[in-house]
């Protein structure tokens, strides 16, 4: 798609931003890094940058790497561990470092600590089986340089010492293990999509409004899409046109995707899943805990429910939280409406959410079972890791808001998948995020592949090449088959972004 051909009609911008979280505000500043002669415009529906998936109460991964998320490292059934998702995130996450060190480098994001920090990644199990498990995924993930410098226990005492929460009034015949990452990080992406958004207003060219509701999209003449904006304040609407639309609206991308009418949307349907956390209240517990420890996932259910006690600096505090409880919920955002869900059926995704249901008995059980737990169903879940849990110290808090991505598939009819879903149109002039995990820590691998996709001929151009090496120097390279530029690129990432543990 060419940016810059004559319009027919004036246009508001070049690019029209839809939704103010972490992909539009990396999309954005990664555009004007490529072009600084771009005109952007970013509409938002709350009062809020980074207000749903991006806060950082809302996001689960606060720095997903695959150092410990066991989903991301599943078992085949001769017994073998598959390590090639956890290898594909890993890298991913690392183009993310070296995206942000890049703009600390160059002045344009503040003091990293506003958003990153060091803290150790460990996985915990316990079982033979599970032990088993463990075992066998850390000698296999032992061949990739991305996960060098790996530790492995079976030993309680040894165990205790990385996290005593855990291990304080386990029973001591119980087999245990753990993995331990020291490189591992605490990202805060709500404090992080703040910034990038201050840098973004700061460009020329840029114009940012809140309280915006995109209520259609329209392609017209002159290969320009029009978009129908309400203020929500006024109630009143009016009509922009633009080039190139992001949809990165969360949970709300579905619905403005399919009211596009590009033929590449047909067929997608959304699965809404809520969540919930045991937010901890005692300074003293908070102080013993200072890892992001997960456990495996109950059976049928959703990656965004991975149990993980998990440390955190949010709003300069250190905070432990639990969870997530998974639930159910029409709703496809966290303030969105209880009509979400059923305004976005249409003949197109009927088949495939009806398909993709009947696949998915488990998943829906396990989701019945969530929503009904009592109190102390989720204090007995807490106590499985952390076994010296009080009620008392522990308050329920609401967590964000996902749409698991279903879609047409020849074979099964309609499938659930778990992870992030680009779709493009065929000229690459609007594209739309759909999804959920691995979500924010990826943004930058994301954003990289839709920029390649939706601008071919400008991102094979030696300029924007260019540039693409001088934001991710590993840019178009693998590190997971070269252990000496990964751990360069990793240097240099945690030098500038004054991390702690680099290996």
């Amino acid at each position: 798609m060419n940016l810059k051909t004559s319009p027919a009609k004036p246009l508001a911008a070049d690019v029209v931003l839809v939704g103010a979280g972490i992909m539009s505000a990396t999309l954005g500043v990664l555009l004007k890094e490529l072009d600084p002669s771009l005109t952007i415009a970013v509409y938002e529906r709350l009062d809020a940058v980074a207000a749903e998936s991006s806060d950082a109460w809302n996001n689960a991964g606060t720095g997903h790497s695959a150092f410990c998320e066991l989903n991301y490292t599943p078992q085949r059934p001769d017994g073998s561990v598959d390590i090639s998702k956890a290898d594909k995130i890993a890298e991913q996450f690392e183009l993310s470092k070296q995206f942000w060190a890049s703009l600390v480098e160059e002045d344009k994001l503040p003091d990293p600590g506003s958003f990153i920090r060091s803290i150790p990644h460990m996985s915990f199990v316990w079982g033979a089986d599970n032990v088993q498990y463990l075992r066998t995924r850390y000698n296999a993930l032992l061949g990739s340089p991305l996960f060098a410098g790996m530790e492995y226990s079976e030993d309680p005492a040894e165990i205790a010492g990385w996290i005593p929460l855990v291990m304080d009034g386990r029973d001591p015949s119980q087999p245990v293990a753990a993995t331990r990452m020291d490189i591992g990080t605490d990202v805060n992406f709500g404090s992080l999509t703040r910034s990038l958004f201050d840098r973004l207003r700061a460009q020329p060219g840029v114009t940012f409004e809140l309280d915006q509701e995109i209520e259609d999209l329209r392609r017209k003449e002159g290969d320009l899409w029009r978009v129908k904006i309400r203020d929500r304040a006024s109630g009143k609407s009016r009509k922009l046109y633009t080039r190139f639309v992001f949809i990165g609206a969360g949970g709300g991308s579905l619905t403005l995707l399919e009211k596009s009418g590009i033929p590449e949307a047909n067929g997608f349907g959304g699965f809404p899943v809520s969540g919930q956390w045991l937010k901890c209240l005692n300074p003293e517990v908070i102080a013993r805990h200072d890892a992001k420890v997960y456990g495996k996932a109950a059976v049928g259910s959703p990656p965004m429910s991975v149990p993980h006690l998990d440390t955190r600096q949010i709003n300069g505090r250190q905070e432990l939280l639990f969870g997530p409880y998974a639930g159910f919920s029409t709703k496809f955002l966290k303030r969105g409406s209880y009509t979400d869900l059923f305004r976005s059926i249409e003949l197109g995704n009927i088949r495939p959410l009806l398909y993709a249901g009947a696949r998915n008995i488990p998943l829906t059980k396990y989701l019945i079972g969530q929503v009904l737990q009592t109190p102390e169903q989720r204090i007995a879940a807490l106590r499985e890791y952390y076994p010296q849990a009080r009620p008392d110290d522990w308050q329920l808090e609401t967590a964000g808001q996902r749409v698991q991505v279903i879609k047409k598939d020849k074979k099964k009819g309609g499938v659930l998948e778990f992870g992030t879903e680009v779709v493009t149109a065929a000229d690459g002039s609007i594209a739309a995020l759909l999804g959920a995990s691995p979500g924010a820590s990826t943004a930058v691998s994301i954003m990289l592949d839709l920029v390649q996709r939706c601008f071919p001929e400008h991102a094979a151009s030696p300029e924007w090449q260019a540039t693409f090496r001088r934001l991710v120097p590993s840019f178009g390279q693998q590190l997971a088959h070269d252990p000496a530029l990964a751990a360069q690129v990793r240097e240099r990432s945690a030098q500038l972004l004054h991390l702690e543990n680099v290996g």
